[in-house]
């Protein structure tokens, strides 16, 4: 397992899909995802501190599981089928609950816990960039590695 931290979310041209590209905590491999839009807001919407006035679907569960005694431990990104990326929430207890991606790191950036890549996945979809200067350096380099892909690159499949 390898623990990712959340770069952002961005807008592949001209196609205007959301893609979500998270990164080595400590390494070159970023990990492209295309999510859809309404996961793409609520990542966003967090990584920016923006609180709505009543819970939003991921604020929601969040409270389900702190209402149900149940801590949230990390989440996986298990898999990559056809194009197609699998993950899992990891509860206290080693409860398992299988989910998408985008909905996975929008909970747990809510929960604030850590967000782990199988090596196989990396193996398969990660890309190298550069290491990093400083923010906006990296900004740039993800605005034109999304120029530069597509979604056939990595299998053609959404990971929604």
């Amino acid at each position: 397992m390898t623990e990712m931290r959340v770069l952002g979310v961005r807008l592949e041209l001209p196609g205007n899909q959301p893609v979500l590209l998270l990164r080595e905590l400590h390494g070159a491999r970023c990990l492209p995802l295309w999510i859809g839009s309404a996961e793409a807001t609520a990542i966003a919407l967090q990584q920016q501190g923006v609180r709505s006035p009543r819970p939003m679907t991921h604020d929601l569960l969040k409270d389900v599981i702190l209402a149900l005694g149940r801590t949230l431990e990390q989440v996986r990104i298990t898999a990559l089928h056809e194009g197609t990326f699998y993950a899992e929430l990891i509860f206290d207890g080693d409860v398992r609950v299988s989910a998408r991606p985008s909905d996975s790191v929008a909970l747990a950036l809510r929960a604030g816990v850590p967000i782990h890549a199988e090596e196989s996945v990396l193996a398969e979809a990660g890309v190298l960039l550069p290491e990093e200067q400083d923010d906006e350096d990296e900004v740039e380099r993800f605005r034109n590695f999304l120029d530069s892909v597509s979604p056939e690159d990595f299998g053609g499949g959404e990971s929604r």
